[in-house]
């Protein structure tokens, strides 16, 4: 049977809110330049209704399923296998759906990591890495960050006891330490990344203004139409570069195509794009 009669394999990303995601135009963008018969769409599920939709979906026929807030958690819950990253997280975005079982990943952290390694060149290793926030974002990213082997990661969070959990769930990967942000004074990072959702409210958490070291780098995982508040703030404390989380989003949504197809598609052609509009 021709490919064009063929049936696309179904996947899918679960959230809500969902309208905004950029997820189904990359996984099509993906899909056309590496010849995969697939489709690809956003699906908003209810709090509460996850396993639910996600049992459904996969009984339909779907093949996988991306995942974004509220229902990482969820997802890793529903998992019956998981990577260890995955399991170090404590959450799921991308869910592989097997005839063993339902495979369970996190992609963040990889997508993080290869966006500043590889399309920025920005080695990792022996930096001082300072990690704002303590919540999920930050939970996905860690197990890939300390293993670049950077020389010091300090989780800063607004509650430090929630940051200083966070450090000793990950402790034996590396140098991980923890503190509240009023702590962060006479300190110096390399490159600060933030993964609190104070971008939401275009606020930033409250850093001194001398914490990122000269030559330093500033990296916010949410992204927007307009530079957030934390890559302005980058910028006005003579940060490097100051980006947002544009390169990661493709980056784990690679990752996640990866797991599915088995083949890499090339992301700086699908960066570019998305840039445009």
């Amino acid at each position: 049977m021709p490919l064009t009669e063929l049936k696309p394999d179904q996947y899918a990303v679960m959230g809500h809110p969902i309208a905004h995601s950029k997820s189904p135009r990359i996984h099509t963008l993906f899909a056309a330049q590496t010849g995969q018969n697939l489709e690809y769409r956003a699906i908003l599920v209810e709090p509460g209704d996850f396993a639910a939709a996600a049992h459904a979906f996969r009984a339909a026929g779907g093949k996988g399923l991306n995942v974004t807030v509220p229902f990482k958690q969820d997802a890793w819950v529903l998992a019956d296998l998981l990577s260890a990253r995955a399991e170090r997280a404590g959450a799921v975005n991308t869910l592989i759906f097997e005839s063993s079982g339902i495979r369970g990943d996190n992609t963040d952290g990889p997508g993080l990591v290869r966006d500043l390694t590889v399309n920025h060149r920005y080695p990792l290793a022996e930096k001082r890495i300072l990690l704002l926030g303590a919540g999920g974002a930050a939970r996905g990213v860690l197990h890939p960050l300390l293993a670049e082997q950077p020389v010091q990661l300090v989780i800063a969070n607004r509650t430090a006891e929630k940051a200083l959990g966070l450090a000793l769930r990950f402790n034996d990967l590396g140098r991980v330490s923890a503190c509240g942000f009023a702590e962060l004074a006479e300190r110096r990072f390399d490159l600060i990344i933030n993964a609190t959702a104070a971008g939401l409210d275009d606020a930033v958490p409250p850093l001194p203004d001398d914490v990122l070291a000269a030559e330093g780098w500033c990296y916010d995982l949410m992204y927007g139409r307009e530079p957030t508040a934390f890559v302005r703030w980058g910028r006005e404390h003579g940060a490097v570069q100051s980006l947002d989380g544009l390169g990661m989003l493709v980056e784990q949504a690679a990752e996640a195509f990866h797991l599915w197809r088995g083949v890499w598609p090339e992301t700086g052609p699908v960066i570019t794009a998305l840039k445009k509009n």
